[in-house]
């Protein structure tokens, strides 16, 4: 089974391969497809996309809408989760606590990271810290996304 790192790697080490990667993994969930995200980074622990400022995800300012920039990080913590967990466990979203801290006025970057750590414990909550800066390098967007991360049920 070809796993979401694995089609990174082959991917990203072609032309026009990380725009073909992430259109790809759009199609995991087609709200991600409304904010055409690309994504530069892609390693266990540390996710990296660009969100292009474009009319269709403005709001009434002329600035990114706050939806998109969730939908952004949504999309950067799922591949982080996807890339990061272990085998044996799973992964469900449970919330978000976001805070907007400056306009969203260009093309947005958003990072997901956690630490290898997070992974490894029995605690099921999980927390996957996101932000998002502008092209000017202005924090504009940061919160964390919590994680239900379980065993995987045995096989019978």
């Amino acid at each position: 089974m070809v796993t979401i790192l694995d089609m990174w790697n082959k991917m990203s080490a072609v032309p026009m391969g990380k725009k073909a990667f992430s259109v790809a993994f759009s199609q995991k969930a087609p709200y991600f497809a409304t904010i055409r995200p690309t994504f530069q980074v892609v390693e266990p622990n540390h996710v990296e996309l660009t969100i292009p400022k474009r009319r269709a995800v403005h709001n009434h300012i002329g600035t990114v809408h706050a939806i998109a920039l969730c939908n952004g990080a949504e999309a950067a913590m799922g591949a982080l989760a996807e890339v990061t967990i272990p085998k044996d466990k799973r992964w469900i979203p449970k919330g978000m606590d976001i805070n907007y801290t400056a306009k969203a006025d260009s093309d947005i970057t958003v990072v997901a990271e956690t630490d290898p750590e997070q992974w490894t414990g029995d605690d099921p909550d999980l927390h996957v810290r996101v932000k998002a800066m502008t092209a000017s390098g202005v924090e504009c967007f940061n919160g964390v996304i919590k994680l239900w991360v379980t065993p995987k049920p045995a096989k019978s």
